[in-house]
């Protein structure tokens, strides 16, 4: 008897469970006006990685998954020792290009100051010669004497160029070194909330290594499929409404921003097999950004729901399908 009563009151409970089923598919599977079309999707938003320029260890991560980061926030720092001793030397190379130019110039007026008095003496000993009180050995060595002081000039002037084209050289070592010490900082290109943390303290990554991946919060969107017939007849901007499985008292507003060149077959977790069978177009459904600014501390990724998107632009939307925001 007791046996019985237990079958029954499961048989009960079955019956309840389906006739529910059966009127959730129901309401859910309303039939839209003309110029409307349904399709499922999940909640995504774009997701940004900050990664190392260069590879190297790890020296501190400052932030923690699900922490939200302003635009230029300090994410984490890279071990730059060896870099920051690099900067040093570039620097000192610097400095001795920058001495060897003083003495560069200082040797040249120095030279300067020889040529002249080989041209002073040598004019002197051409009066001389000329009225026969210097010999001919003389003058020659006094020619000489001018022609060396010019080519030590020349000589000088030329260590000038070089001193400043060393100093320019690593000035621009320098730089470039500073500038790939800024890469071992790594900050947040833009606003949004840590999604994962990739990386930890001591850890030694490669260049292009994950440290964090950030979500942007006001790049939250919707990928749905629709079907040739709609996607044709689909406009840039055309207003579309979202319902989420986890809200579905809220109906959130949508504009289509993006439609596939090429149709495609739908993923697995969108549509039945059959279903599945006809090609499809993805189209993508941005939220507003003056929305999303206003709800960020509850907006999540992976979130499934139901997208309706109006493909005739003079279609009317239903009531249930007006704009609804907590």
């Amino acid at each position: 008897m007791n046996s019985r009563k237990i079958l029954t009151a499961g048989a009960v409970v079955i019956a309840i469970a389906i006739g529910g089923g059966f009127f959730w598919w129901q309401q859910h599977r309303t039939e839209l006006p003309d110029g409307f079309s349904r399709a499922n999707g999940r909640i995504e938003a774009k997701r940004v990685d900050v990664a190392l320029k260069f590879a190297g260890r790890i020296a501190e991560v400052v932030v923690d998954e699900g922490e939200m980061v302003a635009e230029g926030a300090l994410i984490a720092r890279i071990d730059a020792t060896e870099l920051e001793a690099e900067v040093r030397a570039a620097e000192a190379a610097t400095r001795q290009a920058q001495q060897e130019l003083a003495q560069a110039k200082a040797l040249v007026t120095q030279r300067e100051g020889e040529l002249a008095l080989a041209k002073s003496e040598l004019k002197r000993t051409e009066l001389l010669a000329e009225r026969g009180f210097a010999t001919g050995e003389t003058l020659d060595r006094r020619r000489s004497q001018e022609i060396t002081a010019a080519a030590a000039l020349n000589t000088a002037r030329a260590q000038i160029t070089a001193a400043e084209a060393a100093i320019e050289a690593a000035e621009a070592k320098t730089a470039a070194l500073k500038a790939n010490l800024a890469d071992y900082t790594l900050t947040a290109p833009r606003s949004g909330r840590v999604q994962y943390r990739l990386a930890e303290p001591g850890e030694v990554l490669s260049a292009g290594g994950k440290v964090v991946t950030l979500l942007d919060l006001t790049d939250v969107y919707m990928d749905v499929y629709l079907p040739t017939d709609d996607a044709g007849r689909l406009r840039f901007g055309a207003e579309a409404r979202l319902i989420l499985d986890a809200a579905p008292q809220y109906v959130i507003p949508a504009t289509v921003n993006f439609v596939a060149s090429e149709a495609q077959f739908t993923p697995k977790y969108v549509e039945t097999k059959s279903e599945r069978e006809k090609l499809m177009f993805r189209v993508k459904l941005q939220i507003p950004a003056e929305v999303l600014s206003k709800y960020q501390k509850v907006v999540k990724t992976g979130v499934p729901g139901v997208a309706v998107v109006r493909v005739s632009p003079e279609a009317e939307w239903p009531a249930e399908l007006a704009v609804k925001l907590p």
